[in-house]
């Protein structure tokens, strides 16, 4: 069952990047697939149940549309602290406590963060996610980690647990 998901996700990735509906094409896709399928099928998930879920493809979509909206605020802000005369900024690594239990869910956290300008994932020990933040608004860990984390972590939690 595994191998089967996996095919058919790689097999869906090559259509999408082709954008080629040729016989030449589905040949070339189904063997690509295939032999990534044989691969990889070791590295992939144990739980393929969780991908023939269709509500988690809509909270996909959904995190899409935020996290879109986060980084273009994100890069409003840094582009405004890079150009202001004054570079107001406040470095500092916050430690951000993780909700969310599987690893894969917590890599995609974290490199939720760090594509996010102004915010870099630095390491993830036990629950807790360093992150190094071009402007600490504050020292208190609840108000920093929903700053942080917690519009990517609702979302995250939805589609990967």
């Amino acid at each position: 069952m595994r191998i089967l998901a996996l095919f058919i996700l790689t097999f869906l990735f090559w259509m999408l990047l082709t954008l080629d509906f040729s016989l030449a094409n589905l040949v070339a896709g189904a063997v690509a697939a295939l032999i990534t399928s044989l691969l990889f099928v070791k590295y992939f998930f144990g739980e393929v149940v969780k991908f023939i879920q269709p509500l988690r493809y809509f909270w996909l979509l959904v995190y899409l549309f935020i996290f879109t909206w986060e980084c273009i605020k994100a890069n409003f802000d840094v582009a405004y602290r890079v150009l202001h005369p004054a570079m107001p900024i406040k470095p500092g690594i916050v430690k951000v406590k993780l909700g969310l239990q599987s690893d894969f869910a917590r890599t995609m956290l974290a490199n939720s963060i760090t594509m996010t300008p102004g915010t870099i994932a630095v390491d993830i020990v036990g629950d807790d996610l360093y992150v190094h933040w071009i402007y600490v608004r504050s020292e208190d860990p609840e108000v920093y980690s929903q700053k942080i984390a917690g519009k990517f972590e609702i979302y995250i939690k939805k589609i990967f647990e």
